[in-house]
């Protein structure tokens, strides 16, 4: 047996599971086929044995893939599927497959960003770590939970209630920055949970920010009077605020909110990540 054909024959044991979680993440079997073929060729030209978790390894490929797929989708409209039903082929095994996951669910995971999916997804039904999935979407673990949470609660909830809670959202980032270009430190600890939680990036910290804040008076004290560059944006189809230089979202803050106030908020600088990110400022969409 050649090593092109000792290689092919170990994708071949995981083609069923990354097609399963391209699915799950596309929700079409033909962009699955398509992300899990784009694994296979990035496997093909990779060095493979130095790979000590194969499996592993082309999970967070597949993942990778169908989130970059997910964020073109969102900006370019695209519907991957039917919402009267799955559109798959006239294969057998095309129609388990859709069967296995359902129209409505599908439909429902459509409403979620591509990184709520994304955790959602590989942590609840496929039992991956968070911190793996932390490293696909190049975030830390404790936004992919968070991630992850508010997915659950987006899949539970009916759409008046998601459309309600955007609209929620919208007020408060636009007060808390608002209250932040005006020195208002009140306005800005009220708007916080009391222990309301930020992170950063290592790109982030390389600027000044403190990698790991606790506390809505230390979160407030870093916003007091700041923020004048800042607007809010869609990050990912959730509402957030970015910082824009020559049109393009240079640092990004992936706000987490509950019971009306802010819980989370995490600065994203590293260029690859914020790249990627699917950035679509308020005031465009006004």
């Amino acid at each position: 047996m050649t090593d092109t054909e000792w290689l092919a024959d170990r994708f071949e044991a995981n083609r069923a599971h990354l097609r399963a979680v391209a699915y799950r993440m596309l929700g079409s079997t033909g962009d699955a086929d398509d992300a899990v073929q784009e694994a296979w060729i990035r496997l093909s030209r990779s060095d493979a044995e130095s790979i000590d978790n194969l499996a592993g390894w082309l999970t967070t490929v597949v993942s990778r893939v169908s989130l970059d797929m997910l964020r073109t989708r969102r900006v370019e409209g695209i519907v991957p599927f039917d919402r009267e039903g799955v559109a798959v082929d006239d294969t057998q095994a095309d129609v388990a497959l859709a069967d296995s996951v359902g129209a409505a669910l599908l439909v429902v995971l459509e409403t979620l960003t591509p990184a709520e999916r994304l955790s959602f997804v590989l942590h609840d039904t496929f039992g991956v770590p968070f911190d793996d999935v932390a490293a696909i979407l190049g975030r830390s673990a404790d936004a992919a939970k968070q991630l992850a949470s508010r997915a659950r609660r987006k899949v539970q909830a009916s759409d008046e209630t998601r459309i309600a809670d955007r609209a929620k959202q919208r007020q408060l980032i636009e007060a808390f920055l608002a209250a932040s270009r005006q020195g208002d430190f009140d306005s800005l600890v009220r708007l916080l949970a009391p222990d309301a939680v930020m992170s950063a990036d290592p790109a982030a910290v390389a600027m000044g920010a403190q990698e790991h804040l606790v506390g809505a008076t230390a979160l407030a004290e870093v916003f007091n009077g700041r923020a004048r560059a800042a607007e809010p944006a869609l990050i990912d189809g959730s509402i957030g605020f970015v910082w824009m230089v020559s049109g393009r979202a240079k640092v990004a803050w992936d706000v987490v909110v509950d019971d009306d106030r802010i819980i989370r908020i995490e600065m994203l600088a590293a260029e690859d990540t914020v790249a990627r990110l699917a950035v679509t400022p308020l005031a465009a969409l006004a």
